[in-house]
């Protein structure tokens, strides 16, 4: 721990006239950043907010990667005998597709959420350990930078996303592509592990005085609950690539069936964590959604508890039924039963959730706004991939549907439209409060409604053709296969191809609905008539979150700070006494007198740069490897060593009487 001053922000503040800090304190080898403008501000910042831009804008990017990479895929298939793509590259591209948009773009735009607003939402100025976090997001940065250099140098991986044993090894894939995607995965899982730990501590030791834990938003009761599965999600996938790049690149044979290996050993290793990561993904969104329907309902959330339950149910069953995902592996008739009873049982939390949320809209006022719009467009699309996702339950229609365009239509309705959906609603319903401004509403419903159809239309033939027996993965499909009517292969994989492109479009419009709202006006200080605590904040809050830390005594806290309950008995009935920025200004009249914060410290970024120059050491050469572990320890040493810039007695309060400004304390951990 290091404690450092940090002088006020303005010389008028000191009443001495004294200018802004330098930019950093000099002590030898080793410095700390004090006060950083510009690039640096953002370089070497550990403020929890913009790390969550950050992640939030560079997962944004590789949506629009694997955006090209899926419309690449879909030209290629728009014909028979498609010409687009040879073999290789076909493979290369439905394996980097899938790997971008899973890895990242929905994990790191979820943790972008988790970031920003879960320390907001519990009333805490910062996450338990600021610098931890900006390790995870550098992590992240070089990981995704790591994997698609892959591209320039001799191919990306083309094992698909699961990275099937024996296909991955080095006689059936010989170049380097799927060392970068194992190397760059570990490397993105390091990130989401110092993430996930961050997190929690931040959630169970950090919320304000009177939030217990049912008193939690939603929203961070399932980033806790999508914490703890990548707690003990990633450790299972870590332990499997550890296998996979020994075996590609030191001999051995934990794969090989020759020497003896268990031929399922990888895909039980794949799907332990495989499964789980459908609920990594889909979870923050069901707590997206659940803060969203509330607000643009004028109700409170139907069933809080029965909400929070399900989402914990989801997490605890969705690690016992990772096999459904090899019933056609030969696992025998007992463990398929056991894998199909608990699939079947897995449905029926989800289902409370969609009960609840149709039941928060039963009888509400309802506002259609762009954010709820998405909300309620995850809940239809979500239900239909849940339904198909049913017959995968029942183990003889999984075994023909096993392969198939089916399963490829199953899972985009569901990370689809209950993943991307819902973290689409939270970035119209957040934006004021992160950026300050509204975006256009007219824009966002036409956003909204192009993905929809553009969705709809791509992924729905899909099930057509995947009945039909049209396999995945397959690269082209002959004339002599397309068939008539409504079995007609050629027509209804050009409209999904057409509808992937009508995606695209809609997707497009978001950036344009950005570029176009950035002159907008300030936003409303409580622009959605909010309820949960990030909104008793300025829009976009302080670096210290909150003038004085709240105090919570009810869920919903925001909302029963401006509404008084003057109902009988059962009887609600809510009087509004105060505006939102009235309560803001009561808080700020009232602001703590000191206020510690993190410094900015840039060790977190060299600790990050050093892990992929031993991956690319892995791939290449030792001298590689030695150099990466010498810019680790110096990373290490630095973090550990950082000094502060003044000594720690200067902290002590002025005697009473004494002139001399009171000074800001901040603590790095």
């Amino acid at each position: 721990m290091a404690i450092i001053e940090r002088p006020p922000e303005t010389p008028a503040e000191t009443g001495t006239g004294a200018p802004a800090a330098a930019a950093s304190e000099s002590y030898g080898f080793f410095r700390r950043p004090v006060e950083t403008k510009g690039w640096k501000a953002w370089a070497f910042t550990v403020d929890h907010k913009k790390i969550g831009i950050m992640y939030g804008a560079i997962a944004m990017m590789f949506f629009f990667v694997g955006g090209l990479e899926a419309l690449l895929i879909r030209l290629q298939l728009a014909q028979a005998d498609g010409q687009i793509l040879s073999a290789d590259k076909y493979n290369q591209m439905f394996t980097m597709h899938a790997t971008t948009m899973v890895f990242l773009f929905v994990m790191p735009m979820a943790a972008a959420f988790a970031n920003y607003m879960i320390p907001l939402q519990i009333g805490a100025r910062d996450v338990a350990f600021p610098r931890m976090n900006a390790l995870s997001l550098w992590l992240f940065i070089f990981g995704g930078i790591f994997i698609n250099s892959s591209w320039i140098l001799g191919g990306a991986a083309d094992g698909g996303w699961f990275m099937y044993a024996p296909n991955s090894s080095v006689p059936f894939s010989p170049t380097n592509g799927v060392d970068f995607w194992v190397l760059g995965l570990l490397i993105t899982g390091i990130a989401s592990l110092v993430s996930a730990i961050n997190l929690i501590v931040t959630v169970l030791n950090m919320r304000a005085p009177g939030m217990s834990l049912m008193r939690m938003p939603i929203f961070t009761w399932m980033g806790l609950v999508t914490q703890l599965l990548l707690l003990f999600a990633m450790p299972v996938i870590t332990v499997a690539l550890f296998l996979l790049m020994f075996q590609r690149n030191y001999d051995a044979t934990f794969f090989s069936v020759e020497d003896g290996a268990d031929p399922l050993l990888w895909q039980h290793l794949f799907w332990i964590f495989g499964h789980p990561e459908v609920y990594i993904i889909v979870l923050p969104a069901f707590g997206i959604v659940s803060e969203v329907l509330p607000v643009f309902s004028k109700k409170p959330l139907f069933g809080y508890p029965f909400v929070v339950f399900s989402g914990a149910a989801i997490g605890f069953v969705g690690f016992g039924v990772w096999a459904h995902h090899m019933f056609a592996a030969g696992l025998g008739p007992i463990s398929v039963s056991v894998f199909a009873v608990a699939t079947m049982a897995i449905a029926i939390p989800t289902g409370v959730k969609i009960i609840n949320w149709t039941l928060t809209m039963w009888g509400g006022k309802l506002r259609f706004t762009t954010a709820m719009l998405f909300a309620v467009g995850l809940i239809v699309e979500f239900t239909i991939g849940g339904l198909s996702g049913v017959t995968h339950a029942v183990a003889p229609s999984d075994t023909q549907q096993t392969d198939t365009y089916y399963i490829v239509a199953h899972f985009h309705y569901v990370i689809f439209g209950g993943g991307v959906l819902g973290l689409f609603a939270g970035m119209y319903y957040w934006w004021p409060k992160i950026f300050g401004k509204m975006l256009n509403e007219t824009w966002g419903r036409w956003n909204f409604w192009v993905m929809i159809i553009g969705m709809n239309l791509a992924f729905g033939p899909m099930h057509i053709v995947g009945l039909q027996g049209q396999p995945r993965r397959m690269y082209v499909w002959t004339e002599n296969r397309a068939g008539e009517g409504f079995f007609n292969l050629g027509f209804w994989n050009f409209v999904s191809t057409i509808g992937a492109f009508i995606l695209g479009v809609g997707a497009l419009l978001f950036l344009f609905n950005i570029w176009a709202s950035r002159k907008n006006p300030p936003a409303p200080i409580d622009p959605w008539d909010a309820r949960s605590l990030e909104w008793l904040t300025e829009s976009p809050p302080k670096e210290h979150n909150f003038d004085r830390i709240p105090s919570v005594n009810s869920l919903d806290e925001f909302f029963h700070r401006k509404y008084e309950d003057v109902g009988e008995g059962d009887q609600h009935d809510y009087k509004r006494v105060a505006t939102g920025a009235e309560v803001i200004a009561n808080e700020e009249a009232h602001a703590d007198a000191h206020i510690h914060m993190p410094s900015p410290s840039y060790w977190p970024i060299v600790l990050a740069f050093s892990v992929p120059v031993l991956a690319y050491g892995v791939i290449y050469s030792s001298l590689l490897i030695a150099a990466g572990a010498a810019i680790a320890i110096m990373a290490m040493f630095g973090w550990a060593l950082e000094p502060p810039t003044a000594d720690e007695s200067e902290f002590d309060p002025p005697p009473s009487g004494d002139d001399e400004p009171s000074k800001e304390v901040a603590v790095s951990v």
